[in-house]
């Protein structure tokens, strides 16, 4: 589990094909990995990948056809910006909201326009995640846990402030770069609980 707080910015340093999957290779940049360990879990652009190598620059991680089928890790550039994000711990500071790391589907960016020191992101999403999106909830954004100021039948829209902009992979973001969604957790349960009421009606 993850918070969708972004510990730090990465960037993919090679994808090598193997087998009709891939391994990648992402460079640490600015997360803290001290006591980085074989097999932790990484959020990358909101992707939980498993580390199966590792030096002191870089980790590497092996990313399945569904993963590559399913998200942008697939697509992106070698030299892209990465969201890195190290696995959830008991004790820790629940900053963002729960993110599981399973990416729902690709989004894109729509537009980016200054709102006074903050920005106004609009995201399009594939129309069966919109469902799962609403005002004042929470979205993960290429691993990062971002509140909903709008929504309607074509996408959502976020504010980003300075702080979030400088310090992850969106400063390197711009208008049309595909993204990593994953929606609210509590709102699939929600409606798979009431999906299952309403048989039993």
């Amino acid at each position: 589990m993850f918070t969708g707080l972004v510990q730090g910015v990465g960037r993919l340093l090679a994808r090598e094909a193997r087998g009709g999957d891939a391994r990648l290779r992402i460079a640490f940049g600015t997360l803290d990995a001290a006591d980085i360990a074989l097999g932790e879990s990484i959020a990358v652009n909101g992707c939980c990948l498993t580390v199966v190598s590792f030096d002191a620059d870089a980790f590497e991680a092996d990313a399945s056809n569904e993963t590559l089928a399913l998200t942008t890790l697939g697509r992106l550039p070698v030299g892209a910006a990465l969201n890195l994000e190290r696995s959830l711990r008991a004790a820790d500071r629940m900053g963002g909201h729960l993110v599981s790391g399973h990416v729902d589907g690709i989004g894109r960016v729509l537009a980016i326009e200054p709102d006074a020191r903050a920005q106004r992101w609009r995201f399009a999403a594939p129309p069966p995640l919109l469902r799962y999106i609403a005002k004042k909830g929470s979205i993960c954004v290429d691993g990062a846990s971002l509140t909903v100021n709008d929504v309607d039948a074509a996408g959502f829209e976020v504010a980003l402030i300075p702080h979030t902009v400088a310090h992850t992979a969106f400063a390197a973001t711009r208008a049309g770069d595909a993204v990593n969604l994953e929606v609210d957790l509590v709102a699939r349960y929600v409606e798979r609980l009431l999906s299952e009421r309403s048989k039993e009606a």
